[in-house]
Order: C-alpha cells, then structure tokens, then sequence
C-alpha cells in the first residue's frame, strides 16, 4: 500500500459502546496493524445534549480489555490532537465560513416553525419535504437575499444554520472498497445542515474536518453511514482536498429474523451485546458485559473477526497476530452477518481448553474461594480443573461440573437410585474393603486393582461403576471415575461409599 495508513474508530459518548460499533474497532485496528500504520480514536461529542457521564471511560477501558488500545487518542500520543471534538470548537467556523465563501455553502434562518409548516403543506398533498435545490432559493436563505441584508441578520443574532449547497443534476460514482461503484443522484439529497449559530459544527462537517486534519487514509465504518457518503465525498471535493478510500461494513443481524441487533435482542435471549457491563444511571438498570459473564477477550475479538470477514480457509481460531496478518478489506462481506449467540460460547470454550490447568485453577479459586474453602491446595485445585474443563463455556461453569469434589453429595439421583437392591448394598461394601486395603492410590492402580478383583469374582462392571459414581458424585456425570477417586483421597471416599449405602 503506497500511502501512510490512518485509520480512526470515532464513537460517540453516549451510552456503552454496542458490540458492532467494537466490531468497527476492531476491523480498523487490524487494517491499520496489517499495513504498518496508526489507529486513533477520536471522541465525536459535538452533539452534547446526548452527552452520557462515564461513557468515554467506557469505550477506553473496553478497548484496553479486548487488546485493541487505540495508538493515538485523548492523552496518548496526540500529534493531531485535541481529539475531542468539543475541544475542536474553535476550528470548524473557520471551514464553514470557507464553504460559504466559495459558494458550496449558504445561511439558512428558517424557523422550526416554518419548517414545520412546509412539512405539514407538503404531506397535505401527499408530497415528502426535503430541503434542497427544488425550494432553497423560495425559503430563508442567503441565496436569495444580499450580502449586506445578511450580514446585519447575523449581527442582530438571528438564529441560523449553513447548509451544504448541493450540485444539481450529478451521479455521483464513490468507490468503496467493500461494495465497488456505488452510485447517487445529487436532485435526491437534501442540503444537509453543517454549522449551527450556538457555534457548534454537525456531525459531517467535524467529522471531515477532523479526518482531513487527522491524515486519515482510510474510513471504515458501518454500513449505517453509507447515505451520508455522498455528503462527505462533495465536501472533500468542496474543499479540495484528497478524499479517503471508503469501507462499509455490513450490519451484525439479530439472531433470529431481521434487522440489526440491538441490546433488546440480548435482553430476550439472554446474551451480551455490550463490551462491559453497564447501569443505566437514568433508570439504575443493569446490562450485562461480555467480561462479568465470563468471556474472554481474545474469545470475542476472534468471535467478532469473523462476522462478515474470512480469511477464505475454513479456519476458525486466530489469534490476534493471525488476524493482523490475515485481514483484508476485499475479503468482508456486503451482506450482514447473523449473530449466533451458541457459536460465540463454542468460541470461549475453545479458548478456555486452551489454557493451562494452572491458569484456569487460579481463576476458579478467585472465584469460589469461600465454596473452595482451604482444604484443597492449588495441586489438587489445577488437577480438579483439567478434568472438568473440556465440558466447561466459562470458568464460571467449573464449579457445577466439579462441585462435588468440594461437598460431599446430601442426596441422590433417584432415577439412578431405583436400580438399588440389597446385592448393590452388600457389593459397595466389598469394593470398600478393597479401597481400603490398596496403599498406592492413584488412578491407575485404582482401576487396575479394582478391575482384577471383579474379575477374578465374576462381578459385571454394572454392577460396581454406577453405584460407586453415585456414592461419590450424587449423579451419574462427571470425568474418570478413578481419577475422582484419586482427588477425592482414599479417606474421603470410603465416607462417601459408607454413608450412601447407609441412605439408599
């Protein structure tokens, strides 16, 4: 790639940062880490009546979770900086001033009133509203009004917006790098508004402002923005500067039917769909977060990579490094990609059987230490853990695969139980005496022992396993019967054996 990749995640601080706008970040990150370049973020808050206390740290602490930090932002390395948009105020009339100078641009005084009433007049006929060349020059313009009448209008302090004056009778052909020629007629926009008189610029001016200040090679962002390119592509023109190149992502799809996924999607099916968790602070509710439920990150960037984008294999697992090294624009896809809540846990239990035992052991003794209680060191804890862990989604999952190595079963499957007879009673007791005279009490030796002995009395392994799984377990699940044995220590086994015969 001959020009310096730029690449910037530009959210809005306005609640928790939605799983597809971290997609968005992510699919920046590793373009930018691919060709040797930068990722920014920069915080877009020029619109401050949807300001949301503590939801900038938010997006910052999310990013530094999953492992995809920005290079450049607020407080990090700000060569462009400020990169808050509110602290850019002073920068955007200078631009819109210049639009207005060179004719791309023009003053708008319209009440909200009488806009309303052209609205209202035109659904009366049955006609849709649009602001643009049909009417600009018959509403409250400059077009339409000397340079003088103007002037004094703004100086009395007459409220007003600029509005981008559109071309008329152009098709517009943009390039994008995810969907090819994309084409738009100019007579079907609006005139879009770019600069309000409260000083503040709008989103389209700040946002191309700062990305032709930024350097920005490359924008890439969700399809959702995909209208407003033929506005940012006639601005970049307007001011004659060099535009990007352009990537627009498909949208994350529910689950189930149509559309995007929204948090009410997760709140149905019981899934997260933000980062983090986060209280509403307006309503005190409580949203679940990838991280409080279990996940681990690397587990949700690899999930997230591959919702819309294959490295054109049949692999699955990435790493961090294997995506930076795989990714490429002209492998995601134009069509949205279903969110499937089953194959994102298949993705962190994958990762969690990868880790090591003594890892994992050390996240579950955090976890349920007051369950674990001290009677098992971390030996036993790390051994306990790699035989439950490959039925495990979580570490959370690890203690109702392994609870009874740590409490002792109160009661017992009675399915199970009603196999039970008098003969049953009088074999667990004979495998007791046989327990209770092997000094070596490992697994192995365990089951070769016991093996022999049945055979050597003709006894069915029926007849034993079961019964001896239930005495120990409760329930007829879990790993290797004689490597619970083992764990549980010969002690502690012969007292669970006793105390089930004495029960059922």
């Amino acid at each position: 790639m001959s020009k310096n990749v730029r690449v910037r995640f530009a959210p809005s601080p306005t609640g928790p940062l939605h799983i597809g706008g971290v997609r968005t970040a992510l699919f920046n990150y590793l373009f930018a880490k691919k060709h040797g370049g930068i990722f920014y973020l920069r915080i877009e808050d020029t619109d401050q009546t949807r300001f949301v206390p503590g939801a900038e740290a938010y997006i910052f602490e999310a990013l530094d979770w999953l492992g995809i930090a920005p290079d450049e932002t607020v407080g990090k390395n700000e060569k462009f900086g400020p990169y808050r948009q509110s602290e850019r105020k002073a920068i955007y009339k200078k631009y819109a001033d210049e639009l207005i100078n060179s004719g791309w641009a023009y003053y708008a005084f319209d009440t909200p009133e009488a806009l309303d009433e052209h609205r209202k007049q035109h659904e009366a006929e049955g006609k849709t509203f649009i602001y643009n060349w049909h009417n600009r020059e018959k509403l409250d313009t400059s077009l339409v009004q000397s340079k003088e009448e103007v002037e004094k209008r703004i100086a009395n302090g007459e409220p007003y917006v600029v509005r981008f004056k559109t071309p008329v009778n152009e098709t517009l052909e943009i390039n994008d790098i995810i969907r090819g020629t994309v084409k738009f007629d100019t007579n079907l926009l609006d005139d879009k508004v770019l600069f309000k008189s409260d000083g503040m610029p709008t989103y389209h001016l700040a946002n191309i402002v700062d990305d032709h200040l930024m350097e920005t090679s490359h924008v890439i962002r969700g399809e959702e923005w995909l209208p407003s390119l033929p506005l940012h592509y006639l601005l970049y023109k307007a001011f004659g500067w060099e535009a990007p190149e352009f990537a627009h992502l498909p949208l994350i799809l529910k689950p189930i039917g149509n559309g995007k996924l929204s948090k009410r999607d997760g709140d149905k099916m019981g899934f997260p769909v933000f980062p983090l968790e986060w209280t509403d602070a307006s309503s005190m509710t409580k949203s679940i977060g990838y991280r409080e439920q279990g996940y681990f990150p690397e587990a949700v960037v690899n999930f997230l990579a591959l919702l819309g984008w294959n490295d054109g294999t049949d692999k699955e697992l990435f790493s961090l490094e294997e995506l930076i090294a795989s990714f490429d624009l002209n492998r995601v896809n134009k069509s949205g990609a279903k969110f499937d809540p089953e194959k994102n846990k298949w993705f962190n239990h994958q990762y969690l059987i990868e880790k090591s035992d003594e890892e994992l052991a050390e996240s579950f003794q955090k976890l349920f230490a007051d369950k674990i209680g001290d009677s098992y060191g971390m030996t036993k804890l790390v051994k306990i853990v790699g035989l439950v862990k490959e039925r495990a989604n979580f570490v959370t999952d690890l203690w109702d695969l392994a609870d009874y190595f740590f409490v002792a079963p109160t009661s017992y499957d009675e399915k199970a139980t009603k196999k039970w007879n008098a003969e049953t009673k009088v074999t667990l007791a004979q495998v007791m005496e046989q327990l209770s005279s092997y000094t070596d009490f490992t697994s192995q030796t365990i089951e070769t022992n016991l093996k022999e002995w049945m055979n050597a009395n003709e006894i069915g392994m029926g007849k034993v396993m079961q019964p001896l799984r239930l005495s120990l377990v409760g329930e007829l699940k879990g790993p290797h019967l004689f490597d619970i044995i083992e764990v549980l220590g010969k002690e502690e086994t012969l007292k669970r054996i006793e105390k089930a015969i004495a029960i059922i």
